[in-house]
């Protein structure tokens, strides 16, 4: 990560040498590993922690979105004896051409309502027409 080579660790161990003398330099390598011990734990535990709400955030939203889909099933259900909607026509096999002799006769299909028959509704009397008849 930050490209540190042996030569470059080699040459901070020489400048700690020569600043703490041998004397101290054991106890200093000490402390500092302890220090840089606890950071790398608190990261780990930090970087867990987010790790876990990040995955808490995750279920949350999709408990929430498995709710909207079931509140919508259950619409739907409600709707669906209220409106019935129009069957779709059969598609036809593209692949599968059947020849005009093998072909079940197809019958019209009757209307289940008869058709409104118009009726005449009286048209407003013009007074530049002559009078009508009744």
């Amino acid at each position: 990560m930050f490209g540190i080579s042996f030569s470059e660790l080699l040459l901070v161990g020489l400048v700690a040498l020569l600043v703490l003398g041998p004397e101290r330099l054991p106890g200093a390598a000490r402390t500092a590993g302890l220090w840089i011990g606890r950071l790398k734990r608190s990261f780990n535990a930090i970087k867990q922690e987010v790790e876990r709400e990040i995955g808490a955030d995750e279920i949350r939203r999709q408990l929430h979105n498995e709710h909207i889909l079931s509140l919508e099933q259950e619409a739907r259900k409600i709707l669906s004896p209220v409106q019935e909607p129009a069957k779709p026509a059969e598609p036809v096999a593209q692949n599968s051409i059947a020849p005009v002799a093998e072909a079940a006769p197809v019958a019209p299909i009757a209307p289940t309502e008869p058709a409104p028959t118009p009726t005449a509704s009286p048209a407003p009397h013009d007074p530049t027409l002559p009078p009508r008849a009744p």
